[in-house]
């Protein structure tokens, strides 16, 4: 290898630690490297299995009794299947007819949705639960969790007006990316019910540690937000998402907006 061959690959070296994206792979001719695609065909099947593995329930129904939230029940869309969840997203959006959650006086209920990475869910979800009821379990009332099957985001809009719940978390599992395929994201919606859209919520994504947002980062900023909503009265596009400054109950919120 020329010096300047080296000074390219230690360029490209450097740079690759500040970035998960794939760049500077160089070619073999007219075409990647054959270590390059092999490692893009290993990342492309590990994004596929996440989308199809199926939940573990009865494992995560352990892991989230741990968080000290009561029971959680579980719920289903009107999704059959995995293949019909993935054919037909509205079917996701709406609770299975047999769906049926207690009501009770609660600030907060929080929504477990396996989404597009059933994976994420199971490695993350009980920790993350844990961080969020750590941040704002002394401040708030929560209700026992809610998990939901074949579910999408809205799904916790029709489960977030039944059980009563002022507002709703829904943490689900991100569409897999070519990076990782086990990210969390959180929605929050306040006074939830059908027919809101993605402007009424609220959202913190790229929760995986440790390459992503770590748990106690995720539930500090989710509490920020949470301030800015309940000074203004409702959540979505006029809520701005300041997580640096002080949480605690004297301090400033998030900026609001309009």
């Amino acid at each position: 290898m020329s010096t300047e061959d080296v000074a390219v690959q230690e360029f490209w070296d450097e740079l690759r630690k500040t970035t998960r994206a794939r760049i500077g792979l160089g070619r073999a001719g007219t075409a990647l490297s054959t270590h390059a695609v092999l490692e893009l065909s290993t990342a492309h099947a590990a994004a596929r299995d996440a989308v199809h593995e199926p939940l573990d329930v009865e494992r995560l129904i352990a892991d989230v009794r741990g968080c000290g939230l009561g029971e959680p029940t579980v719920v289903a869309s009107q999704a059959a299947s995995r293949a019909e969840y993935l054919r037909r997203p509205d079917l996701g959006r709406l609770p299975a007819e047999s769906t049926s959650v207690s009501t009770g006086d609660h600030d907060i209920g929080v929504v477990l949705a396996d989404g597009l990475s059933p994976l994420a869910l199971a490695r993350h979800g009980a920790p993350l639960l844990s961080a969020l009821t750590d941040q704002l379990g002394s401040r708030y009332t929560l209700a026992p969790p809610v998990i939901a099957t074949q579910a999408r985001v809205a799904l916790g809009d029709h489960i977030g007006e039944r059980a009563g719940f002022r507002t709703v978390l829904v943490i689900i599992g991100e569409r897999p990316g070519l990076s990782f395929a086990d990210s969390l994201g959180i929605y929050l919606t306040h006074r939830p019910r059908p027919g809101r859209t993605d402007a009424d919520r609220n959202c913190v994504s790229n929760i995986h540690p440790p390459d992503g947002l770590g748990y106690a980062d995720a539930a500090r900023i989710t509490a920020g937000l949470l301030t800015g909503v309940l000074a203004l009265g409702r959540s979505g596009v006029d809520v701005k998402d300041t997580s640096r400054m002080a949480l605690d109950p004297g301090a400033a919120g998030p900026e609001l907006l309009g």
